[in-house]
């Protein structure tokens, strides 16, 4: 049931005005189109970035063709419009629409958001107030969709909860369409006589008795309205509930059986260039390891693993649906996977005959990766990406990530001998405990690489040292520790390049104000919403794109919201401290963090003390 009077006029009107139209047109090969009057419950799974970021996220992929394999449901598509298409439909009064019907967001029954990183937390308010909903969730009746985030992000669901009616952590597969469901039921149970739901306080209270509902049903639904956050000092010192028929913590959804939730094996293939344009296959979900820095290592678990026959089916039929000429095989470790090297070798049976790439992120350094290039090299790929994180055996037990450089170095001496010509290797800054020898190693570390590729092709290899400045996140071991400030980060960006002796290395250190900001919207209670409304009201829009975020506009807001950011980033919390994310659980809980915590603490003295 497409709009097509929408459509014309966007066509006429909007299209041909704003850059790069194919983003907005829909119509793409795989995509579902139903008529909206043969099904219960319509759904819009949105993604608050640009469509090309949008359409490369695997998870938004997988909950499309999850709901759409339902006779009952639709669902479909809707992506952040750039300020160039936003400007024109605000000025012909179109609302934001789903690309496989032009069908407004206010006329579904649900919205569910993936929240994947904070700095695009305006993004959220654009789509919410340009699709036609209330921007929060009290001013919203029985007539309003149902507004659902998940992700990382809901990790600590406080500096969005004012905007969502439910938060969920944990897997969306078996917690979507349970509360799409829920939904339907609750929703039909005010319906009157004449068809219609109540408007206005009636409206209003009739919703809230209904989320009372959602919360009591799944252990999972936060449902942000009925917590009534209490400061002291400056800090969040309880949440207390307005309701006693609601919970005082929520659980994080779980699949039990990976392997029995279907891959996407007719995922969309765009009309644009997008950030991955290949068939990407989740192989397994959480990670054997428990590296202290690390929040998907926590909120991830428990290891589950899909079967080697089931991943090779779903790549042999997602070639024949898209004709993509690379797969990506994915997971938070992925050489950590049991069956690694049958299911590569497996993959290249079947599709190296065709020319298709075999792509594996996600590499372990460890003594497998000596090996690891002959198994994985191709003609087409050059480069070999790996995740040492810090450059220095003893550091590393400190943040519990169990590699050597031995290992690194001849891992990349072997990738340069099986054909590949450049090293990308990821490190962090800012790190509690980290001193000088620590940013001195990952120079050394780099040229060191560099040197082996000489060794091996006669000329220095191409070496990128990415830094990124670290955050500590929530349901971490190091989610107590504060954030390093602005000074040392510039101050460790700089050392470090200024130790750069060989060119063909690249010390490539991340936006400070950006971490910052990370580090403010990450580790913030409720208040933090209101900075994050007033930098949208100021005009924050797609600022996880350098060219558009203006740090001096967050910084505003975030003073003006009365925010101390000293004190909410940068300044530890005690063991015992309350955290503005201690009602959501994870695996483990918070005792298993504590100890770390602790652990790490006397390392961190032990390494002091050898310094």
């Amino acid at each position: 049931m497409i709009n097509h009077q929408r459509r014309k006029l966007l066509e006429s009107r909007v299209w041909p005005h704003v850059q790069t139209p194919a983003q907005y047109v829909g119509g793409e090969r795989n995509i579902v189109v139903k008529d909206h009057r043969g099904v219960r419950g319509k759904l819009a799974v949105g993604f608050p970035d640009a469509y090309t970021i949008g359409m490369s996220h695997h998870g938004l992929q997988v909950l499309y063709s999850l709901m759409n394999r339902r006779d009952d449901w639709c669902a479909e598509r809707v992506f952040t419009p750039w300020p160039d298409m936003e400007q024109l439909l605000r000025q012909h009064q179109i609302p934001l629409y789903t690309l496989e019907t032009f069908t407004a967001l206010s006329e579904f029954d649900v919205v569910g958001l993936s929240l994947q990183y904070e700095i695009s937390s305006p993004n959220v308010l654009t789509m919410i107030d340009l699709g036609g909903i209330p921007l929060e969730s009290v001013d919203r009746t029985m007539n309003d969709p149902l507004l659902v985030a998940g992700g990382p992000c809901c990790q600590n669901p406080e500096p969005m909860a004012d905007y969502f009616d439910v938060m969920i952590t944990g897997d969306g597969e078996p917690a979507l369409p349970t509360i799409c469901d829920l939904w339907l039921e609750i929703k039909e149970s005010y319906r009157r006589s004449d068809g219609t739901w109540a408007d206005g306080e009636e409206g209003k209270q009739q919703r809230s008795d209904a989320l009372a509902k959602v919360a009591n049903t799944l252990e999972y639904a936060y449902v942000p309205r009925f917590y009534q956050p209490v400061y002291k000092d400056g800090r969040i010192a309880s949440l207390d509930r307005v309701r006693d028929d609601v919970p005082t913590t929520f659980a994080p959804s779980v699949i039990s059986d990976l392997d029995g939730i279907p891959l996407p094996t007719d995922p969309i293939v765009p009309y644009i260039e997008c950030v991955h344009d290949r068939i990407a296959l989740e192989i397994m979900r959480g990670c054997p390891h428990l590296c202290r820095f690390c929040q998907s290592t926590v909120i991830k678990r428990p290891l589950r693993i899909r079967e080697v026959d089931t991943i090779v089916d779903a790549a042999w039929e997602s070639y024949l649906n898209t004709g993509h000429n690379e797969i990506s095989i994915l997971s938070l470790s992925s050489s950590d996977y049991p069956h690694f090297e049958p299911l590569v070798k497996r993959l290249h049976e079947v599709f190296k005959p065709l020319g298709v790439n075999i792509s594996v992120p996600s590499l372990r350094v460890n003594d497998q990766l000596r090996s690891l290039p002959q198994l994985i090299g191709t003609d087409r790929r050059s480069s070999l990406t790996l995740a040492p994180e810090v450059a220095r055996d003893d550091m590393r037990e400190q943040i519990r990530k169990k590699i050597k450089n031995s290992d690194l170095i001849e891992g990349c001496r072997n990738a340069f001998q099986n054909g590949f010509d450049s090293v990308k290797l990821y490190f962090m800054c800012g790190l509690p405990g980290e001193r000088p020898v620590d940013l001195d190693g990952i120079v050394d570390l780099a040229e060191t690489i560099a040197t082996v590729g000489k060794e091996v092709k006669g000329r220095y290899a191409r070496v990128t040292a990415s830094v990124s400045n670290f955050v500590p996140k929530a349901h971490t071991p190091y989610q107590w520790n504060g954030m390093q400030s602005r000074e040392y980060f510039h101050w460790a960006h700089k050392y470090m390049w200024s130790r750069r002796k060989i060119r063909s290395v690249n010390i490539k250190c991340h936006n400070v104000e950006t971490s910052l900001l990370e580090g403010v919207l990450s580790r913030g209670d409720r208040r933090t919403g209101n900075a994050i409304r007033l930098a949208w009201e100021r005009g924050a829009r797609m600022d996880g794109w350098t060219e558009h975020l203006d740090p001096d506009r967050w910084w505003s807001a975030i003073e003006d919201a009365g925010i101390d950011v000293q004190r909410q980033v940068h300044e530890k919390y005690e063991l015992l401290d309350k955290l503005p994310w201690d009602h959501v659980n994870v695996k483990f809980g918070r005792a298993y963090l504590e100890k770390e915590q602790g652990r790490a603490t006397v390392q961190l003295q032990a390494l002091a003390g050898a310094t």
